[in-house]
């Protein structure tokens, strides 16, 4: 299947590892010159060059970025240094790492605070940065994305996340008002919802919870597992996977849409 993303200019923030670098990866891959970004500057390096090697992409087609999300000088830079780059952008991918796991009574308000300025201002500043741009592919091709990875604690709370619980379902709320905002323009907005996929992000989760409780790290996997419809752990691949068809051609008629990549887990109706 053709995604139609050939030379398609995409930003992916925190790609330094895990869920951002798979995106950036099977976007390359798809044919996408991809800015990518993480605050530190060794480990964005080391994660282009791996993406170039792995997606056997051209030096120049995959540019690595230093920038702190949560800075919203530092976002329009980041921005800008990628049209400034490539001259334009279709596809933009906007993810933070998520915020220390605990329960809602755990964290006093400066910690909430934290929390929704690491995912959802983070959000909010790279789609206002990166939307003036976006409006101008629109106009001129018809390909502009947002796409706002989230957690799927959004939609089904978890106990342990209660951060990531709050900021996250701001996220979904923001998705859905700048979908309608956007949608006479011809740019699509979705939300991408990973479930447990194997990651340093869920290395941590395990550990806290082993420390909490003594259980194993299988264990701990085995239960997380266990929740899904599919008993096992996603794949970054999996995840991927989806970033790269809500990014293509093909969903183009796909807006307003949170989209769980989960095995499973969710068990609403809607």
């Amino acid at each position: 299947m053709d995604l139609g993303l050939t030379d398609r200019i995409a930003f992916v923030a925190g790609a330094s590892s895990g869920l951002g670098r798979a995106a950036a990866l099977e976007l390359a891959r798809e044919g996408c010159r991809v800015a990518l970004c993480s605050r530190n500057e060794e480990r964005i390096e080391a994660a282009a060059a791996r993406i170039r090697d792995e997606a056997d992409a051209d030096p120049e087609r995959i540019l690595p970025l230093v920038c702190d999300v949560t800075d919203e000088a530092s976002v329009r830079s980041a921005i800008k240094e990628t049209v400034d780059t490539y001259g334009g952008l279709n596809v933009l991918v906007t993810n933070a790492g998520g915020p220390p796991s605990g329960a809602a009574q755990a964290f006093d308000t400066d910690a909430y605070r934290e929390a929704v300025e690491l995912n959802l201002m983070s959000t909010i500043s790279l789609c206002q940065a990166a939307l003036p741009h976006l409006h101008t592919a629109a106009e001129s091709d018809g390909h502009a994305r947002i796409l706002m990875v989230t957690s799927v604690s959004a939609k089904q709370p978890i106990p342990t996340l209660a951060l990531s619980n709050t900021a996250r379902a701001g996220v979904q709320g923001y998705a859905k008002s700048l979908a309608a905002d956007v949608g006479d323009a011809g740019i699509t907005v979705n939300t991408i919802l990973p479930g447990y996929t194997k990651t340093a992000r869920l290395d941590d989760l395990a550990a806290s919870i082993q420390a909490e409780t003594g259980q194993s790290k299988e264990d701990v996997e085995a239960a997380w597992a266990e929740e899904n419809v599919l008993p096992r752990l996603g794949e970054p691949e999996e995840f991927a996977a989806a970033v790269a068809f809500l990014a293509s051609a093909r969903a183009d008629y796909v807006t307003g849409v949170a989209f769980p990549v989960d095995g499973g887990r969710v068990k609403h109706v809607l």
